[in-house]
Parts: C-alpha cells; sequence; structure tokens
C-alpha cells in the first residue's frame, strides 16, 4: 500500500504544486524536460499501473470488482488514448493549427477532464486525488495555453480568409469562456457517437460508453449491485449450489446459519462440511491444501453466479455430487465415533451446537 501511495502520490504533489505556482504568479516551477517526464508518467505510467495492477478484470460480488464493465473496456481505453494523443499533440505542435484542429483538440481536452472527473466519481476512493487530478490539471494547462496563443494570433490574423466551417470554428475559439465551455461540451457529443460507431465493428455497442460505467458492482456509477444480493460470499461452493435445487431432488432438510446468514441445508451439505470438519481435526495440513484448491471452485462460482442460481444447475450439480457424498459418508463412519452428531450439529449456531456436543458425554 505504501508503494502504490507514493507511486500515485508523488506526480500528483508535484503537478498541484506546480498549479498553485502558476495560479499565483502565472508562470511553471519545472524545466520542460522534467514537465515532459512527469507528463508522461502522470497521462501513460499512472493509468497503465491503475489498470493492469490494481484494477480488477471482472466484476465480483466477493472481492474488489472491476471498475469498468469488462465487456465494454474497449470503448474507454479507446476514449483514454484519444484525450492522451490529442494532448500531446497539443503540447508538441509549435504553432496554431486551422481553427477546426484547434476547435477539436480543445473540445477533446475539456472532455477528458470530464471523463476523469466521471472516473473519480466511479472509483469511490481517495486514488482519485493521485491518479484523476494530475491528469485534469495538466488538461486545464493546455488549455489555458492555447487561449493564450489564440489570444496572441488573433491580432495578425484576418479571419475572413477563411471559409464558412472555419469561420464557425474560430468564433467558438473566440467566444466568451461562458459561452464557449458549453459549446465544446456539446461537440463533445458528435465524437462520442464518430467513436462509438467505430468500435461497433470491434464488437462494442452504441450505449457502450454508458454502460461501462453502469454495467458494475460497488462503484459511483454501478447499477448491477442488486445481482449481489443473495449473494453470500465465501459459501456458495458445490453442494451449497446442490441444496438450492428443486425440493423433490435435492430433499432440503432444514435451515442453516453461516457467516450470521441463513442458508437450506440437504443432507448432502451436511455430510460435506461434517467430512471437512472431521479432516481438518484429523490432518490440518492435508484440509488446508484441500480448502486452498477448492476456494477456487468457490471463485468460479461467485464469477458466474447467475447461472448456478438455476434450480437446474443445481440438481444436476447435486446429482454430479451423489459418489462423492457417499465417499464422504463411508469415511465418517470409519473415522467418527459418532458421524450422525457431528452431520446434526453442521451449520447450527453454538448454542445448538454445544447441546447436540452434551448428549454425546
Amino acid at each position: 500500500m505504501a508503494l502504490i501511495t507514493l507511486v500515485f502520490g508523488l506526480p500528483s504533489f508535484l503537478v498541484s504544486i506546480d498549479f498553485i505556482r502558476f495560479l499565483i504568479t502565472g508562470k511553471r516551477i519545472y524545466h520542460r524536460i522534467f514537465n515532459r517526464i512527469l507528463e508522461i508518467l502522470v497521462l501513460i505510467g499512472l493509468p497503465l499501473f491503475y489498470l493492469i495492477v490494481i484494477d480488477e478484470s471482472a466484476n465480483d460480488c466477493c472481492s474488489d470488482s472491476a471498475t469498468f464493465a469488462p465487456e465494454h473496456k474497449i470503448t474507454i481505453y479507446t476514449i483514454i488514448i484519444i484525450c492522451i494523443l490529442a494532448y500531446f499533440l497539443s503540447t508538441l505542435k509549435k504553432h496554431i493549427s486551422s481553427p477546426v484542429i484547434e476547435t477539436l483538440i480543445n473540445t477533446i481536452l475539456l472532455g477528458g477532464i470530464i471523463l476523469n472527473i466521471m472516473i473519480s466519481i466511479q472509483v469511490k476512493s481517495p486514488f482519485w486525488l493521485f491518479g484523476n487530478l494530475p491528469v485534469v490539471l495538466f488538461f486545464i494547462f493546455e488549455l489555458i495555453k492555447n487561449q493564450q496563443k489564440l489570444a496572441d494570433y488573433s491580432t495578425s490574423f484576418d479571419p475572413e480568409t477563411l471559409n464558412k466551417i472555419e469561420k464557425i470554428a474560430w468564433r467558438i475559439l473566440h467566444s466568451k469562456l461562458i459561452f464557449k465551455i458549453p459549446i465544446l461540451l456539446i461537440l463533445c457529443l458528435p465524437i462520442l457517437v464518430l467513436v462509438s460507431g467505430f468500435l461497433l465493428i470491434f464488437g462494442q455497442k452504441p450505449d457502450s460508453v454508458i454502460r461501462v460505467f453502469t454495467d458494475t458492482y460497488k462503484h459511483g456509477f454501478s447499477q448491477l449491485d442488486y445481482l449481489c444480493d443473495n449473494v453470500q460470499c465465501g459459501g456458495h461452493f458445490l453442494c451449497s449450489v446442490a441444496a438450492n435445487g428443486h425440493r423433490a431432488i435435492v430433499k432440503p432438510q432444514r435451515a442453516g446459519e453461516r457467516k450470521g446468514n441463513p442458508i437450506i441445508c440437504n443432507r448432502q451439505l451436511l455430510i460435506a462440511n461434517a467430512f471437512e470438519e472431521l479432516i481438518e481435526q484429523k490432518t490440518p495440513k492435508t484440509h488446508r491444501f484441500i480448502r486452498q484448491n477448492y476456494n477456487k471452485v468457490g471463485d468460479f462460482i461467485h464469477r458466474y453466479y447467475g447461472i448456478f442460481n438455476s434450480k437446474i444447475i443445481a440438481d444436476i450439480v447435486y446429482v454430479l455430487m451423489k459418489p462423492l457424498e457417499w465417499i464422504f459418508l463411508i469415511v465418517l463412519y470409519t473415522f467418527d465415533q459418532n458421524p450422525e452428531n457431528r452431520i446434526a450439529q453442521q451449520y447450527l449456531n453454538q448454542t445448538h451446537r454445544r447441546a447436540i456436543k452434551n448428549q454425546e458425554k
């Protein structure tokens, strides 16, 4: 955690100091070369670090979940790349481009600011101070610089030499900020439409730019949190799934309690848990090995919980688990003095478990 804080925090601190100095004096602190290194680190390094190292690759109810919907990530990645390219193109050009190009660059830079604000809301953690804030500040720097260049250039330029489209772009660029910013924001929409239309070739959907934020769990714009309402994390393994099948097949016996949550218990689930408890008591090392590998099964089920929540799938799992149930029962009757008592006390609260154990004395 300290490494992550340092990696994200130091660039943000340096950029913030530069921005405060610029607001007070109108001058930047760092040398051009150092500033370029800082730009590359903030605009390329930090996003890659977050997306590769920190962000999750899938939606998951029971652990850290993907910031962006996995099915729509191509859209958000493309938009981020376009914003970064527009920024570096703006910093590399030595002279004012045509009014249309200047309008396009400024529109994308302003869109990049809005995008980072949306991402910071989506992340819903202090990381936005380290990752999104310096990006926003760099984009603001560039917008201010472009405005200053346009103001200087307009004194020696005759707009009457422009065609109709260029004249419209020129008027937008030279309008007051109170009018210019809303116009540029409106111009972001056709750009998004063009990008979305192009990405249809790669399997993205027309509304992917929205769903990349909403089709997620536990984030700022997430709309799928309801899918996690009935998910009991750490508990949906094979026998647990099987117990949720049709009553005539899986034969539920009673309610139980796991981590404070009510669950349905059938004989198969009780036998499986009793077997695990016995193994844990008799051979702890073997139990740890089995549990570590079996947890991978649980992770898989958590990831595709919508499928395993089907009663038909639960029935199938129940039937497939029958041979293992018989093996577990044989082991229990072979190595436990009171196997039925052990089976009966599974998924009970401590008071009821003690009552059953007292019967053994």
